[in-house]
């Protein structure tokens, strides 16, 4: 083997400074999560349709006022959420410092307003209508515990989402984060939304209560 050949073999494109994968780390490390974080939520949504399917006396109690309205609003916000989040990557992206920081408060604000209204809805489920995760007044216990165990990770999820896009919009606005933090989080973020997405149908949509 001549010595350029044995050159060619040590040298390697990667010497350790970049990534071998052409993606930094953060995302990287975000990708990962967000694959193992949708293996949770993929199993969680599939035993409910099991379990919803093999219960003939499913109940279906979401009147479409106030219930479904309301989800549906939710949805809404969640979907401006998105799309200020992409306005706060894109302006991160350009050096638009300031700008990018007030789609991160809109985006916070957004999901801010989206635990709130859930909350307000837990309330009514748990005190009015008596809805726990343990029974329900309607019939199969089994009702409570998904519905309120589905929207509560999610709901968890948002609340650190907002927590989180706090940290990066502080950081970001000081100059001590640059743009790859804001599309980090943003990431995050539609990964949450697009849960949301599969619940909404899920739970909602398909327990209107028929007239």
């Amino acid at each position: 083997m001549s010595e350029t050949e044995l050159e060619g073999i040590v040298e390697s494109p990667w010497s350790g400074g970049a990534s071998p994968f052409a993606v930094n780390s953060k995302k990287l490390g975000m990708w990962l999560f967000i694959v193992s974080d949708s293996l949770t939520f993929s199993a969680l949504l599939i035993s409910y349709a099991y379990v919803r399917l093999s219960t003939p006396d499913w109940p279906r109690e979401f009147e479409f006022y106030p219930a479904i309205v309301k989800s549906s609003f939710m949805t809404l916000i969640l979907l401006s959420s998105s799309l200020t989040m992409v306005f706060a990557v894109n302006a991160a992206q350009e050096g638009k410092v300031s700008k990018a920081v007030k789609y991160l408060l809109a985006t916070m604000a957004f999901g801010l307003a989206f635990v709130l209204i859930h909350a307000t809805e837990w309330y009514t489920l748990i005190v009015e209508e008596h809805v726990t995760p343990w029974s329900n007044p309607w019939g199969v216990p089994l009702f409570g515990g998904t519905f309120f165990g589905l929207t509560g990770l999610h709901m968890l999820h948002v609340t650190i989402g907002v927590a989180y896009l706090g940290v990066i919009a502080a950081g970001f606005g000081k100059g001590k984060w640059n743009s790859d933090h804001v599309e980090v989080s943003g990431l995050y973020w539609h990964f949450v939304d697009l849960v949301w997405m599969f619940i909404f149908p899920m739970v909602y949509l398909l327990s209107i209560k028929p007239r």
